[in-house]
């Protein structure tokens, strides 16, 4: 089932970059198995996944011991990290794309490892949803030029859900170019329902995680 769910999302992805003529290694598709046990994570790994994202610093410091021998394996935290979890968050993943303040950044500066960040940009109204404004990102940009252990790559952020993927498109828009703007390379956008989308809109990183793992049970 998992093959074939990802033979169809590539498929999709396919479509989606020969209508922008772009290119399919110009994309990565992050593996959302948050939820998921840690034998998900090793079935997409043989499958040729290599990137896995996840919601929950506690959730995945359980699975990690049992995912932490894949080699080349890259996992992603992509939920909203608190400051007291930035400690074993930096531990346990090698890329963050939810940092949203300069606070965090210097939170996991200090623990010690180098990572590769984005920065989460609140682009909707929605009070449910995390993220740096865009007028906040100049001074977030500088200060965390002092943080050696980060390496900031791109921005990311999570448009309004809807059951149709255009109203996500102003969104997608506006990030790539703020990402531009400050000279990033990466622009983490898209998921399931919309990565056609994103992908037309210049998305490098999407996060697909119920079109190939099914829908997910609440824990």
């Amino acid at each position: 089932m998992l093959k074939d769910n990802l033979d169809a999302v590539e498929e999709r992805i396919e479509r989606a970059v020969s209508r922008c003529g772009r290119k399919r290694r110009e994309i990565t598709l992050v593996a959302v198995t948050k939820v998921f046990p840690a034998t998900v994570i090793r079935d997409g790994f043989e499958l040729g996944l290599r990137d896995f994202g996840e919601n929950y610093v506690q959730e995945f410091q359980d699975k990690y011991q049992q995912v932490a021998d894949l080699p080349g394996a890259r996992f992603h935290f992509i939920g909203h990290l608190q400051s007291n979890k930035t400690k074993p968050a930096a531990q346990i993943f090698q890329v963050i794309e939810t940092v949203d303040s300069l606070k965090i950044a210097e939170r996991l500066n200090a623990a010690g490892k180098q990572l590769e960040v984005m920065f989460e940009v609140k682009l909707s109204e929605e009070q449910s949803k995390s993220g740096a404004s865009p007028d906040e990102l100049p001074a977030l940009i500088e200060g965390v030029r002092g943080c050696s252990n980060l390496n900031v790559t791109g921005l990311m952020t999570m448009p309004p859900w809807s059951d149709d993927p255009e109203p996500s498109r102003p969104y997608f828009r506006r990030l790539k170019q703020l990402a531009d703007q400050h000279g990033m390379s990466q622009v983490s956008m898209g998921m399931s329902h919309d990565l056609e989308v994103a992908i037309e809109e210049g998305a490098t990183v999407i996060r697909v995680g119920t079109a190939l793992f099914g829908k997910r049970k609440k824990p």
